[in-house]
Formats: structure tokens, C-alpha cells, sequence
């Protein structure tokens, strides 16, 4: 069976997309959250941010709510 990435139902603040990775990696959301703020602090947020907005466009949104 493969794995497959979904944006999370249950892990979100905004469009589930980080909490969606971090269900993938089998990682704390927290972690993921905090790689991605420092990751938009140093590009100045542009790319961090298109990068999230067509992530959250292409990946589906789970179906499922207890993983």
C-alpha cells in the first residue's frame, strides 16, 4: 500500500498543508510549523508563501479524520 500526502483535517491553521506533512513524515506539526516560519523569515515570505498557496491548491484534502 502507498503512502499518499493529504492536507491534514485534524492538524491546520490555515489550509492543513504543514499538518498534511507532518502526518506524512510521521513529525510533530509544531516542528514543521516552526522549520517553515524560519524558512519564510529568511526568504523575505515570497517563495515560502507561492510555494504554500499552489501546494494547497494541488494537494486533496483528506477525507479521513482519525489517522
Amino acid at each position: 500500500m502507498s503512502k499518499k500526502l493529504y492536507r491534514s483535517n485534524q492538524n491546520y491553521m490555515l489550509a492543513g498543508v504543514l499538518g498534511g506533512i507532518a502526518e506524512y513524515f510521521r513529525l510533530d506539526p509544531t516542528i514543521v510549523r516552526l522549520v517553515y516560519a524560519v524558512f519564510w523569515i529568511f526568504t523575505a515570505g515570497i517563495a515560502p508563501t507561492a510555494i504554500y498557496i499552489a501546494a494547497a491548491m494541488i494537494i486533496p484534502k483528506s477525507d479521513v479524520y482519525n489517522r
